[in-house]
Parts: structure tokens; C-alpha cells; sequence
């Protein structure tokens, strides 16, 4: 099945400390190009390095921010936009 995708740039504008025990500690990220009230994402900080080993975002890091769908789920759009 083929995919669609989207990839956007961005950069890791703070992490975000746990407020209560057990909690995940979140990388809060600014996606370049997006509208100003969805500009900041809140993601887990926890990645994958390419190892496979688990590893943290850090402030300031530049990471890409990929959409992805499969070919089923988008619409066809005129060559206008």
C-alpha cells in the first residue's frame, strides 16, 4: 500500500518536566509553516536514535515533523492549490 506524506520542519522549543510522579516528560516542538494557533506540538520525549536505542530530544534541536497517511484515507486535490 503506498503512502502519503508531508514533512515539515521544526525545532524542540523546551522540554517539559513531568508535574506529577509516573508522568511522561513532553519535548514541546514549533512546526515551520503551520498557522500560528497549531505552531506548537507537545510530543512524549522519548525517540528512537538510529540504533534503535531509545534517546531524548533536546532544546533547540532541529527534527522533522512527518504527517503520513496510507493512499486509501486523502482526496484528490485540484492542481490549483
Amino acid at each position: 500500500m503506498s503512502k502519503n506524506r508531508q514533512e515539515l520542519r521544526g525545532t524542540v522549543q523546551k522540554i517539559i518536566e513531568p508535574v506529577f510522579p509516573g508522568e511522561v516528560e513532553k519535548a514541546e516542538i514549533r512546526v515551520n509553516g503551520a498557522d500560528p494557533l497549531y505552531r506548537e506540538i507537545r510530543i512524549e520525549n522519548v525517540v528512537t536514535d538510529a540504533e534503535g536505542k531509545k534517546a531524548g530530544l533536546k532544546d533547540g534541536a532541529e527534527v522533522a515533523v512527518i504527517v503520513e497517511t496510507d493512499s486509501s484515507a486523502p482526496t484528490e486535490k485540484p492542481d490549483s492549490i
